[in-house]
């Protein structure tokens, strides 16, 4: 029994309370540069996210290219709407009718990443966990309470928390110490981990798609400066020579 519980530990990740009741966020080694990676990502955001979830300051046609997706490969297979190539990535929900359903619209991703942080969708979307309280039978331990349902459940199956009893001015607290994968998804927690990686990947690029590209400019400009810096002030020994 004690094995097993070790096993459980160690396939799934730890989510440690911190003081304040912060939450320990899993770092999220993401690679814009791992074209495959972002290709997955893409298809795991179009098949689980786009139904609820927009993208809307992209377009289809810059993701194709970017990614290096065929055109006819992203209309057959990542395009599920009646929207062309070169348009906007607007999910066909109705925003009136998705806060009917969860209380809230559902909010465009596509700058999701820069907003919260890859380490917190990464650790997000790793932290659902069952609660037969809650309007889809689930709850978050990153964002308690939260109206989403477990999009990726058939992938990961639904874990289970473990609680522990603490004293908070006398009072009794419940406070989760881990999750336990009791219902086993499509995938190993492995294969889930790097699964979700991948879609962290995609929606970092959808931040920001020219980041790379930024980047490697970047070490153009410094390299300009520094050049320019050395000949201005050889420049100015040679303007200063007569004065001393």
């Amino acid at each position: 029994m004690k094995k097993l519980m070790i096993a459980l530990v160690a396939l799934l990740p730890t989510l440690v309370f911190a003081a304040g009741g912060n939450i320990h966020l899993d770092k999220a080694n993401y690679d814009l540069s791992d074209k495959a990676s972002l290709q997955r990502g893409a298809k795991l955001f179009a098949n689980y996210c786009f139904a609820c979830h927009s993208t809307g300051y992209q377009r289809y046609q810059r993701v194709a290219t970017d990614l290096q997706i065929p055109a006819d490969l992203m209309k057959d297979n990542l395009i599920f709407t009646t929207s062309k190539i070169g348009e906007l990535m607007v999910s066909s929900m109705d925003k009136k009718e998705a806060a009917k359903w969860f209380g809230t619209p559902p909010p465009d991703l596509t700058l999701e990443a820069r907003l919260r942080g890859a380490d917190w969708i990464y650790t997000y979307l790793r932290s659902f966990y069952k609660d037969e309280t809650r309007p889809f039978a689930v709850n978050n331990v990153v964002f308690p309470d939260v109206a989403m349902p477990h999009v990726l459940e058939e992938l990961q199956g639904i874990p289970t928390a473990v609680y522990e009893t603490i004293l908070v001015d006398g009072v009794e607290h419940k406070k989760i110490v881990a999750l336990e994968s009791n219902e086993q998804g499509e995938m190993s927690s492995d294969e889930y981990d790097n699964a979700v990686l991948d879609l962290v990947n995609f929606l970092v690029y959808s931040g920001e798609p020219n980041k790379l590209e930024r980047q490697s400019l970047g070490v153009w400009v410094i390299g300009f400066l520094v050049i320019l810096f050395i000949l201005s002030y050889l420049l100015k020994k040679e303007y200063w020579r007569d004065v001393h």
